[in-house]
């Protein structure tokens, strides 16, 4: 909440800053009066914005939170545009016939004039919004790479189970190994290839089941977690966790393959490499 309302201060401060070198509206009359109108306007931009924040959170369901990646903040951000820039219009038209009017011809509440407030705060709001998606990308990325590292980290603890299991699907074909040689499992279809270590070199074995089988069958070894709709991992043979503009590969050691992490799926790779090791 605090950094909410430090972001709106700064953007409606851009705002007046600009409303003030320009002066539109009449805005040039007397050095208190600009000020006092100025100062107003100042009220009526910030609490056009948190409500706009308070739409965007409650009614679109737009929750104002990095965790969701670089470009729902974009989106979102595009969003705020939309809805904010025709409430603070319609509160500086309001503001302008009511008081400006007063001492300003032309002020008065019309189509024109509420046009001609629209571009003038558009403008304002494209320029904010520019600097505010670099500022977000910037802050977002440097948390992302912060994160991997971490997480890179954590993998190195992550303790190897070492129990032998047999992995069987519909029909009688079978594959045993150690859960600390599984590599990973990938649906192809109505197989799935179980791609492990066996005297030291990656071995791939097919089997007719589903990938939501296997999951079950794995389900007691913590190491093991779906990634992927495709994809089962082993954590404790992900070499290294690589992260970018919110999408995530694992990376396999000895087989060297990239595996995708679905968004879905991020959080619950996450929590399980804090909690696997």
């Amino acid at each position: 909440m605090k950094e909410t309302i430090k972001t709106r201060v700064i953007s409606t401060t851009f705002v007046i800053l600009a409303l003030g070198v320009f002066k539109p509206f009449g805005l040039d009359g007397l050095e208190w009066q600009a000020y006092a109108d100025l100062a107003a306007l100042w009220v009526i931009g910030f609490l056009a914005c948190m409500l706009t924040d308070v739409i965007l959170k409650y009614i679109v369901n737009m929750p104002r939170s990095i965790d969701h990646g670089v470009n729902y903040i974009i989106r979102r951000n595009l969003w705020f545009q939309i809805i904010n820039t025709p409430l603070v219009t319609l509160g500086i038209c309001l503001y302008r016939h009511l008081v400006l009017s007063n001492r300003v011809e032309g002020n008065q509440f019309s189509v024109v004039n509420f046009l001609e407030t629209l571009v003038i705060i558009a403008f304002c709001s494209y320029i904010i919004g520019l600097y505010w998606r670099f500022k977000f990308r910037s802050t977002f990325l440097s948390a992302e790479l912060k994160e991997t590292m971490m997480l890179n980290e954590e993998l190195k603890e992550i303790q190897q189970p070492t129990p032998e299991l047999t992995l069987t699907g519909t029909t009688n074909e079978s594959v045993t190994l150690q859960i600390t040689n599984l590599l990973y499992i990938e649906a192809v279809g109505n197989y799935v290839k179980v791609i492990h270590l066996k005297d030291g070199q990656v071995r791939t074995d097919m089997l007719r089941a589903t990938s939501k089988q296997m999951e079950d069958n794995l389900k007691t070894y913590p190491t093991i977690v779906r990634c992927h709709r495709a994809f089962l991992v082993n954590l404790s043979q992900v070499e290294q966790v690589v992260a970018q503009a919110g999408a995530m590969q694992l990376l396999i050691k000895h087989s060297r393959d990239m595996l995708p992490v679905s968004r879905s799926n991020i959080a619950k790779v996450k929590e399980a490499i804090r909690g696997t090791d």
